[in-house]
């Protein structure tokens, strides 16, 4: 068999191996992410060991699948950004806002010093506790709205606290490659953080004045699909300049590019175009392969242990972190620890921060294969916990949010699964994702119509 013939077969058999376990895991009440993510270990060498096939001859095939999952990190990414509204940003109380900030502070803490004594360097403990930062919400989200009390207080600062969340790991993540790639010396983190300050300013500047300018220039030429391939080659140029210029993650650049382009008043048509692009081809591959990557036949008795130990501490790292910064910024302790357990479950983010310390080194092919079980036993926990913690409760309009608190998230980033586009488009239940959470389909057509 050539080998363009091995490859077209096996990206079809690993889409279709995506999709059907996403919908297996939709229909047991579980993200599809869940699903892709079982579906790559399978299909990895954990079990199956699919590019170990006797077909699959050609050496090289492997790099090529990786290559298409780096962009489909880069696309993911770009999606995360172009759904950030830094206006609403802006207007979270300080809950979410500390919620946010401990919520990375403190799992990264406990993660850090929970790997030191298993002789970890300190450089890859720290990394360690850089993975556990991350958080996802669309399966808390899902849980709290089928419950009816995700208008509540809890669940308002929730969703703001998970963006700001993601930004600051985002931003960690990036200075700390920069930093570990500089070298160690004052000057050379002064020249890293010099470059990496201008980097932002430029790629800044030219996102807020230059790129809304020329893409509504390009719109109007009679270019077969200019829209698309223009935010194509953005997407693109941004993530290269980060890395090549700017010393920091591409997925940082991909992200950057989303937020200049959000600002667009053709934001609404790009994700319009870019969502069948992005969930029906690349994402899928990315999250498989996040799942061929990871060996769990080589972890070893001390690393399943190391595993128990990681995964209490990024259960105990965000709602101790969340939950402490919900108080301090006025909520009551019952408020306060929901809001912590909404935030246990781990997803996109803290895989890709995974993903990105095995390609540069800082973890091995085991602590990747213990990353990977951290998010799956964090994911799998988190609905069972918020169904308990709620289950007492009667009625489920108590102690919602004001209208005024509302109104503060309509323009938060929205994250489901099977979307049907722009003004009056309808968002299923099943959120497929994972990257952007929608409250519910009513209040993102009321977004839809203000813009």
């Amino acid at each position: 068999m050539s080998s363009i013939l091995q490859f077209v077969i096996i990206l079809a058999i690993i889409i279709v191996a995506a999709k059907i376990s996403g919908f297996i895991s939709v229909k047991v009440g579980m993200p599809a992410v869940l699903g892709e993510l079982l579906a790559g270990v399978i299909l990895g060498p954990t079990l199956l060991n699919l590019f170990g096939l006797p077909f699959v001859t050609d050496t090289h095939l492997l790099e090529g699948f990786k290559h298409l999952a780096e962009v489909g990190v880069i696309l993911l990414m770009f999606m995360a950004g172009l759904e950030t509204d830094l206006k609403a940003l802006g207007r979270v109380g300080k809950v979410a806002v500390l919620a946010g900030v401990l919520g990375v502070v403190v799992p990264l803490l406990i993660g850090a010093g929970s790997a030191l004594p298993f002789g970890f360097t300190a450089q890859q403990a720290l990394f360690i506790g850089i993975i556990l930062t991350a958080t996802s919400v669309s399966i808390s989200a899902q849980t709290m709205l089928e419950l009816g009390v995700l208008k509540r207080k809890e669940g308002i600062a929730l969703l703001a606290a998970a963006v700001i969340d993601d930004v600051l790991v985002i931003i960690v993540v990036s200075l700390f490659i920069a930093l570990t790639s500089g070298g160690g010396g004052l000057l050379d983190i002064g020249l890293v953080l010099g470059k990496m300050l201008l980097y932002f300013l430029f790629a800044g500047l030219v996102g807020w004045k230059v790129l809304p300018w020329l893409m509504s220039k390009v719109n109007k030429l009679p270019i077969s699909e200019g829209l698309v391939a223009f935010t194509v080659v953005v997407i693109l140029v941004y993530s290269w300049s980060a890395e090549y210029l700017g010393g920091v993650a591409l997925i940082t650049g991909a992200f950057i590019a989303g937020v200049a382009l959000s600002r667009t008043n053709l934001k609404h048509e790009i994700e319009e175009k870019f969502h069948t692009l992005t969930y029906g081809f690349f994402v899928p591959i990315f999250f498989v392969s996040i799942g061929l990557a990871a060996n769990l036949a080589v972890l070893s008795a001390s690393d399943f242990l190391f595993a128990g130990v990681i995964i209490l501490g990024a259960v105990v790292g965000k709602v101790v972190g969340c939950s402490l910064g919900a108080r301090l910024g006025g909520f009551d302790n019952r408020l306060s620890f929901r809001l912590g357990l909404g935030m246990i479950s781990r997803g996109e983010v803290g895989l890709i921060v995974a993903s990105l310390g095995l390609t540069q080194g800082l973890i091995g092919e085991n602590i990747y294969g213990v990353m990977v079980l951290m998010v799956l036993v964090t994911t799998l926990l988190t609905p069972p916990i918020l169904k308990l913690v709620y289950k007492k409760e009667s009625s489920p309009g108590l102690e919602i949010a004001p209208e005024s608190s509302i109104a503060q998230v309509e323009n938060l980033p929205v994250q489901v699964q099977g979307t049907q586009n722009t003004t009056g488009r309808r968002y299923t239940a099943a959120m497929e994702s994972g990257l952007y959470l929608a409250e519910d389909k009513n209040l993102y057509n009321r977004q839809i119509k203000k813009n």
